[in-house]
């Protein structure tokens, strides 16, 4: 057996909630100078630029939580201009892209998953999306690891869907069937300018918690249930996020997955798997509005 048959291997026999688990309280613990110490050996060993921190000591960090979900300095991220731009929502890289075709997305070569077992598995939430784009973005443990909107949008509703806790990293997105639609997930469906906007957040081992700005850390009862929250599009109650601002985060890595509905935006020419991506930079352009 070869190297990366063998990490596949052992991904399918590690008991991953259990260990996402344990590691999720030693990255919540307040634990001083191993805290610091740790998270120096983190720096150093994915070459992290502490530059574009808001605190680039170390020691600023009382837990490693803290640290990994670290915000940036004002500026370091400037919003791309144009009303008419969809910008990237985090810092990562592109996995795939393009159409969905026949309620499928792509998943690596030789692998395609269902948008409708993506979203949570009702057909009502997967109608607006169908025939539409998609992006998947894989953000790496150097990465920034909080997640902005790429437009102005207004939550409808948010999707629990319990899952598994695979690595997302590209090795097992082209050896694990299926990934992003049986990892543990939060959806977030927005009504926005383009009609509506899946943000999926993907959960992976050892990613202690997906947290949104409106509902903090969404951790429901343990089990196999779908949880879903409807969300008031207009009134006082309503939540509306503009393009930039933050709508969740990480704490440790994972993957984006975006989609909206047929002809409503057109992805870039230079937007391409294994592209970088760098959070408010130019993404996709509204149907029908001037090109960049």
């Amino acid at each position: 057996m070869n190297l990366d048959k063998f990490k596949i291997a052992m991904q399918y026999a590690m008991p991953k909630h259990f260990i996402s688990r344990v590691v999720g309280k030693l990255a919540a613990a307040k634990a001083g100078a191993l805290t610091t110490t740790l998270i120096k050996l983190f720096i150093k060993q994915y070459k992290i630029d502490m530059s574009e921190a808001e605190y680039s000591d170390p020691a600023h960090y009382k837990t490693f939580n803290e640290f990994f979900t670290r915000p940036l300095k004002e500026g370091v991220r400037p919003m791309a201009q144009g009303d008419n731009v969809i910008t990237h929502p985090v810092d990562g890289a592109i996995s795939q892209l393009g159409d969905i075709v026949d309620g499928q997305l792509i998943q690596a070569k030789g692998h395609d998953y269902s948008l409708q077992a993506l979203l949570g598995g009702s057909e009502d939430d997967t109608t607006p999306f169908l025939g539409g784009k998609f992006a998947t973005i894989y953000l790496a443990p150097k990465d920034y690891h909080r997640i902005h909107m790429p437009i102005d949008g207004t939550l409808s509703k948010m999707i629990y869907v319990p899952g598994d806790l695979f690595s997302v990293n590209p090795l097992t997105a082209q050896n694990v069937p299926n990934l992003f639609a049986r990892n543990e997930r939060v959806v977030a469906i927005f009504e926005t300018e383009i009609g509506s906007l899946a943000m999926v957040l993907v959960g992976a081992t050892i990613v202690a918690s997906i947290e949104t700005i409106w509902a903090g850390t969404v951790t429901p009862p343990a089990g196999s249930d779908v949880f879903s929250w409807n969300y008031p599009t207009k009134g006082e109650n309503a939540i509306t996020l503009k393009k930039g601002e933050e709508m969740g985060r990480f704490k440790l890595g994972s993957t984006v997955v975006l989609a909206w509905g047929a002809d409503k935006a057109d992805i870039l020419d230079d937007q391409l798997p294994e592209t970088v991506t760098r959070l408010n930079t130019a993404f996709a352009t509204i149907k029908g509005s001037e090109e960049l």
